[in-house]
C-alpha cells in the first residue's frame, strides 16, 4: 500500500507545486507547470482511503460524505503545509493537493514592480490580486501581509478558505479566520470583522455579490482591504464585478469602484526556455483620475491603453513585459502571444522585432 506521508515528502524533495491523487492512476506532481508521474504504480482505492484518513481524519470525513467536497489544509511538524482538495469524480474520491511553501517571499523575490510596496501602506481602499488558479495570488497577497505586519501596528485580519500561509504576529496584530471552522461564509465573516476593529483585512476570494458589496463598503468605512478574483487583467476584472451585480446597482458600482480601488494586481506564471521553470509576469493597474473616468463611464475597453502609458504612475504592461522577456531569450515567442492580452498586437509586435 502506498505511504501517504512518502508522496507528500515526494513532493517536498522534487519541488513540485501539486500533487493529483486517484484510485486507477499514478500519483501525479505538478513540477514547473508540467504533470510527471515518477512512479508508475496505479493508486488502489484502498490507499485513496489512506490517504483521506491521514490527511482529514473523522472530522474532515464526516462533513465531506455530506457535502462530495471538502477543502482544508494539512500541516507537517516542520512547517511544510498543503492546501487540500478532495471531492468525487466517477462515484470515486479523489484528491489535490497544492503545496504551500513554508516560507514566505518577500516581495522582491516574488517580482512584485516595485510601487506596490508603496500602494499598500495606504490607510485605506481596495488592492485585487487577480490571474488563474496556480498563478500564485496567494503567494503574493502572503508577501504584501507579511510586509505589513512586518512594517506596521495594525490590527490584520485573514479571511481564508482554508488558512494557507500562517503569520507569526510581528509589529502587528494578526487575526485569522477560516471558514467552515471558525466562520460559515465569507460575507458574514467580513460583516463580523468590522466589528473586530481591523485596519486591514484579506478576504481570500470575492466568490459572491455579498461579499463584493461588504468588501466595498468596508473600504468606505477606512479600511484597507485585499481580495482575489479568478481573472486576468484591469479591464476584465472590473468588469466581472460590475456584471455580479443587476443592472440597477452597475452604475453604484462603478462610482464605488472609481473611488475606492487602489490598484489590479494580474499576475501568471509562464515556462522559461533560459532555464527549468516557471517566470511571474504581471500586469499593474493603478488608480489615476483618467482610470477612474473611465471606470464611471463603463469604458474599461480604454484601460488597457492608459496601463500601455501609465510607466510614470508606476503602471506595468503585459504586452511590454513579454516583449522584453522574448527579447532576452527568457520565454518564446509562442509563450508570449499565448499569454498576451491582445494576440494580435503582441504577433504585430514579435514581427517587428
Amino acid at each position: 500500500m502506498a505511504d501517504p506521508k512518502k508522496l507528500l515528502e515526494v513532493c517536498i524533495e522534487k519541488n513540485a507545486s501539486d500533487i493529483h491523487l486517484s484510485g486507477g492512476k499514478p500519483a501525479s506532481y505538478r513540477i514547473h507547470g508540467s504533470l510527471i508521474q515518477p512512479d508508475a504504480t496505479p493508486l488502489t482505492e484502498a490507499d485513496i482511503q489512506a490517504c483521506i484518513q491521514f490527511l482529514g481524519g473523522n472530522k474532515i470525513l464526516h462533513g465531506y460524505q455530506e457535502k462530495r467536497c471538502s477543502e482544508f489544509a494539512y500541516g507537517f511538524e516542520n512547517g511544510e503545509r498543503f492546501r487540500v482538495s478532495l471531492f468525487k469524480q466517477k462515484k470515486s474520491d479523489a484528491l489535490v493537493l497544492r503545496r504551500i511553501p513554508s516560507k514566505i517571499l518577500s516581495m522582491e523575490a516574488l517580482g512584485l514592480p516595485e510601487i506596490v510596496k508603496t500602494l499598500i501602506h495606504r490607510n485605506h481602499g481596495l488592492i485585487l490580486v487577480t490571474g488563474p488558479t496556480g498563478s500564485g495570488k496567494s503567494t503574493s497577497l502572503a508577501s504584501m501581509i507579511d510586509d505589513l505586519n512586518s512594517r506596521d501596528d495594525q490590527h490584520i485580519i485573514t479571511i481564508e478558505d482554508p488558512i494557507e500561509y500562517v503569520h507569526t504576529p510581528k509589529e502587528s496584530i494578526i487575526t485569522q479566520r477560516e471558514i467552515g471552522e471558525d466562520t460559515p461564509a465569507f460575507s458574514q465573516a467580513l460583516i463580523e470583522a468590522l466589528r473586530q476593529d481591523p485596519d486591514t483585512i484579506l478576504v481570500g476570494e470575492m466568490r459572491d455579490l455579498a461579499t463584493i458589496e461588504t468588501a466595498l463598503l468596508a473600504t468606505e468605512t477606512g479600511h484597507l482591504v485585499f481580495s482575489t478574483l479568478h481573472t486576468f487583467g484591469a479591464a476584465r476584472t472590473i468588469d466581472r464585478i460590475v456584471d455580479v451585480f443587476p443592472s440597477h446597482q452597475q452604475n453604484q458600482i462603478r462610482l464605488q469602484l472609481s473611488t475606492n480601488l487602489i490598484a489590479v494586481i494580474s499576475q501568471q506564471l509562464i515556462p522559461r526556455i533560459d532555464k527549468p521553470g516557471r517566470i511571474a509576469i504581471f500586469e499593474l493597474m493603478v488608480l489615476t483620475p483618467a482610470i477612474q473616468n473611465l471606470i464611471r463611464k463603463g469604458q474599461t475597453f480604454h484601460i488597457a491603453n492608459e496601463i500601455q502609458t501609465g510607466a510614470k504612475h508606476g503602471m506595468v504592461s503585459v504586452q511590454n513585459q513579454l516583449l522584453e522577456l522574448v527579447k532576452k531569450g527568457v520565454i518564446s515567442k509562442e509563450s508570449a502571444s499565448f499569454y498576451a492580452l491582445d494576440e494580435e498586437d503582441m504577433t504585430r509586435r514579435l514581427a517587428g522585432a
